[in-house]
């Protein structure tokens, strides 16, 4: 793609991956330019989300961003904090952040995912007012949904490998599949628990 497309991508929103009823709800800071462009979320080559999810085990093959959509069919799905695509996160605003953190708890009291797993440490303190902040579980719910806040797995975000990534994206998976197999499903049995690769 072209300079001059990703600079009339800027502002644009990429439509969110959801369902009702998902396991975990991806929230990534918001969309790139190259997100923008191709109406993929994570798009940009040197994004490392699509890789991390599959080692981490919650999808059996690694995605192209174009496959998005086959998320869904595992109980995944992906949305924002902030839904206008920058060249960098660092063009938000604190404000755009609060201001985002609000609209996001309401999607996911109307989505009722089991999970929100925030992919960004800083933008999940600035949403929700959490300075003090870990990577993992918080102990807070968001519209009512269980909280993780996950590594960025941007190609700036060097502090972190894609093992290291996939490691901590995987303790989620594994409390996800421990809450699923606790909680019964409407017949009386345990939920299934997530997708493993073969």
């Amino acid at each position: 793609m072209t300079p001059e497309e990703l600079n009339a991508a800027r502002g644009r929103i990429v439509p969110d991956v959801v369902a009702d009823g998902l396991r975990v709800l991806f929230c990534g800071i918001n969309p790139s330019l190259t997100a923008a462009v191709t109406g993929h979320h994570f798009a940009h080559p040197g994004n490392r989300f699509w890789p991390v999810l599959h080692r981490s085990g919650f999808t059996p093959r690694q995605l192209h961003p174009s496959e998005q959509a086959e998320l869904l069919g595992l109980g995944l799905g992906i949305t924002n904090v902030v839904a206008r695509a920058t060249a960098r996160a660092d063009e938000l605003e604190a404000e755009e952040f609060r201001r985002g953190g609000a609209a996001l708890e309401a999607k996911v009291e109307r989505l009722a995912p089991r999970w929100l797993a925030v992919v960004g440490i800083t933008a999940y303190r600035t949403a929700f007012g959490e300075p003090r902040a870990r990577i993992g579980p918080q102990d807070r719910t968001v519209g009512g949904a269980r909280v993780w806040a996950l590594p960025n797995p941007s190609g700036l975000n060097a502090h972190w490998t894609v093992a290291t990534m996939a490691e901590e994206y995987g303790r989620l998976r594994n409390a996800v599949s421990e809450d699923a197999a606790s909680t019964p499903s409407p017949g009386g049995r345990p939920a299934a628990g997530p997708h493993r690769p073969g």
